[in-house]
């Protein structure tokens, strides 16, 4: 009798056990199809952009904007393999402040994009109509309504032709080697202040401490014609002042003319 008992607490035990186990199994099993069906459709967006010195021309919000209002069908639970990544990509590369874009799926259906910003190095300045930037790579874009960014100043008639054309390489690729010289000095980027453009061969620089214009000729020759501006401050200012002179000239070769 006392082993009939035993051996029906312990049938009772081993169903108990046994539908426990069954339970754990079904817990995991529906964990893993849930985790499964997670990774399968889209569950949002996570944008990062790199900033220039803290600096960012183009915000989240408005990558986000052009992805959506672009992709409206882009809605959590999209299965991942309708997610038009190179699309997102092209349309974002548009941008006149995007230099690459990378898009890629991440945990958790994150679709993930990294921005690289263009970085501007000088400004472009138009008194009648919209001004833009010149980047290191010397293409020209527009101004950014997020930021401005204190850079040097291109005006004159043919900084406005540059502008309208959208690039400096095809018209004038020296530029980019007189602007970098002059952003790339400590001395030479805090002294000039804007370049005045009036044509491929006569360029002027308007200076930070000084009145006068100094006209610097074509944009070749760079290193030598501010060798020539250097010896202008050490040599001659200190001997005849600041406002002696109305106009210096370093176009001319191994020349500075002074009046």
């Amino acid at each position: 009798m006392v082993k009939t008992r035993w051996n029906m607490k312990r049938a009772k035990l081993k169903k108990g056990i046994a539908f426990a186990v069954l339970i754990l199994i079904l817990g995991g099993f529906i964990g893993f199809v849930e985790k499964q069906n997670l990774s399968k459709s889209y569950h949002g967006l996570d944008i990062e952009i790199q900033g220039i010195s803290g600096v960012y021309f183009v915000e989240e919000a408005e990558i986000e904007e052009i992805i959506e209002s672009t992709f409206p069908e882009l809605l959590p639970g999209l299965n991942l393999n309708r997610i038009p990544l190179k699309q997102i990509e092209t349309r974002l590369s548009g941008h006149p402040f995007v230099k690459s874009v990378e898009s890629y799926i991440g945990q958790k259906g994150i679709v993930k994009i990294n921005i690289e910003q263009h970085q501007p190095i000088a400004r472009l300045v138009r008194p009648l109509a919209a001004h833009g930037y010149i980047t290191k790579e010397g293409k020209v874009i527009p101004t950014s309504s997020s930021y401005t960014s204190r850079s040097l100043i291109l005006e004159g008639r043919y900084a406005e032709y540059l502008m309208e054309i959208g690039e400096i390489d095809e018209k004038m690729p020296e530029l980019l080697g007189l602007i970098r010289f002059i952003t790339e000095d400590e001395f030479w980027n805090a002294q000039i202040t804007s370049v005045e453009l009036n044509s491929r061969t006569d360029i002027r620089l308007y200076q930070q401490v000084g009145n006068q214009a100094i006209e610097f000729g074509d944009a070749h020759d760079v290193e030598s014609k501010f060798e020539r501006i250097q010896l202008f401050y050490k040599e001659i200012l200190p001997r005849k002042g600041w406002n002696t002179y109305s106009r210096v000239s370093v176009k001319y070769k191994d020349q500075i003319v002074c009046e």
